[in-house]
C-alpha cells in the first residue's frame, strides 16, 4: 500500500515538495555556516519525495547516544532553523494539508503534509527510518 501511496504522492506534488526541500538545502549550503541545515534539508527532501512507509525519529532514540544534533547544539540549531525557515515551511505544509483534507481521497496526502510540517519545525537530530 505504501508503494501505491508513494507513486500517487510523487506524481501529484511530492516531486515538487522534494525539490523545494533540496532547494532550501542548496541555499543553506551556499552559506558555509548553513551546512548542518543543508544536510537536514537533503535528508528530509528525500523523505518528501516518498514519505509513505517511513517516519522521522530522533537519532538519540535510535542509537541510544547523544550526538551533536541531539544535544544542546541540536536544540540551538533547531531554534535558528525555526526562526529562519522552519516556521514558513511548516505553514506551507499546513496549508497544503488543509487543501488535501477537502477531498476524501486527499486525506492520506494531508496526513503526510502534517508529518512533514512537524519535521519542518525541528529537523536537526532526526533521521528517517522505515516503519516496522
Amino acid at each position: 500500500m505504501s508503494f501505491i501511496g508513494n507513486i500517487f504522492w510523487f506524481l501529484l506534488g511530492g516531486f515538487f515538495m522534494g525539490l523545494g526541500w533540496w532547494l532550501a538545502g542548496v541555499l543553506c549550503a551556499i552559506t558555509i555556516v548553513g551546512i548542518p541545515w543543508a544536510k537536514a534539508c537533503f535528508v528530509i527532501g528525500q523523505f518528501a519525495f516518498l514519505p509513505f512507509g517511513k517516519e522521522a525519529v530522533s537519532r538519540k532514540s535510535l542509537t541510544g547516544q547523544d550526538d551533536i544534533g541531539t544535544g544542546r547544539m541540536g536544540l540551538i540549531g533547531n531554534v535558528i532553523w525555526f526562526v529562519f525557515a522552519g516556521l514558513w515551511l511548516a505553514i506551507g505544509h499546513l496549508f497544503s494539508a488543509l487543501l488535501c483534507f477537502v477531498t476524501i481521497i486527499g486525506i492520506p496526502f494531508g496526513l503526510q503534509h502534517l508529518k512533514l510540517a512537524g519535521i519542518a519545525l525541528m529537523p536537526i537530530g532526526k533521521t528517517i527510518v522505515d516503519k516496522r
